[in-house]
């Protein structure tokens, strides 16, 4: 069996890091791994989705529609945007943070008004995450990824020494210690899961 998970995002969250963590850490059990990356206007804040598949033996890097076990995302509407990527019985794993483009702060257009309640009536298990305000509890907010998939790590079939070993493996060194501290307080939020009846 092939599993799938979707990071997203936008430009500057580190999500590719994030993608090369979670393939490492897929490599570090054992696995078949496959990935893609579309970066889109990353440079400038726009939007960013990587796709990880592991498993026994992965033909394909793209992840079908409604077929991914995790949907993280590293901010709330980019969660809603990419909703159908996620299973029926799939776990989303949203950050309570909130990027304004461009578009919105020169008046072009306005933010969703899009809270928990609101995604707990889109997504059947969701976790969500202040991931930043850990992250400056740690004293290092580009450490808000490594937290979010602290807590998706709960529910996928990888063990958290193969997490450990990607971490070390993927991270300039000198940032290494944050990073496996906020993998580990990521870890503690699986407390935190929400399953909607919707």
């Amino acid at each position: 069996m092939t599993t799938s998970v979707v990071l997203v995002g936008v430009g500057g969250q580190g999500i590719l890091l994030a993608s090369e963590i979670v393939a490492q850490a897929a490599v570090a059990a054992g696995f078949d791994v496959k990935t893609n990356e579309v970066h889109g206007m990353a440079q400038r804040g726009g939007s960013v989705i990587a796709q990880i598949r592991y498993g026994k033996e992965v033909h394909s890097p793209l992840v079908p529609a409604h077929s991914a076990k995790v949907l993280v995302a590293l901010e709330r509407i980019e969660g809603l945007r990419n909703i159908d990527f996620l299973a029926d019985d799939g776990l989303a794993v949203i950050s309570t943070q909130r990027i304004v483009p461009v578009t919105v702060s020169s008046g072009g257009a306005s933010y969703p008004d899009v809270d928990e309640k609101l995604l707990q009536r889109y997504f059947r298990q969701l976790i969500y995450v202040d991931a930043v305000a850990t992250a400056e509890k740690l004293g290092n907010l580009k450490a808000a990824n490594t937290i979010l998939l602290g807590a998706m790590s709960v529910h996928i079939d990888l063990p958290a020494e193969a997490w450990h070993a990607a971490i070390q493996k993927s991270v300039k060194e000198k940032f290494v210690e944050v990073n496996l501290r906020a993998f580990d307080e990521g870890r503690k939020y699986n407390t935190g899961l929400r399953r909607s009846t919707g």
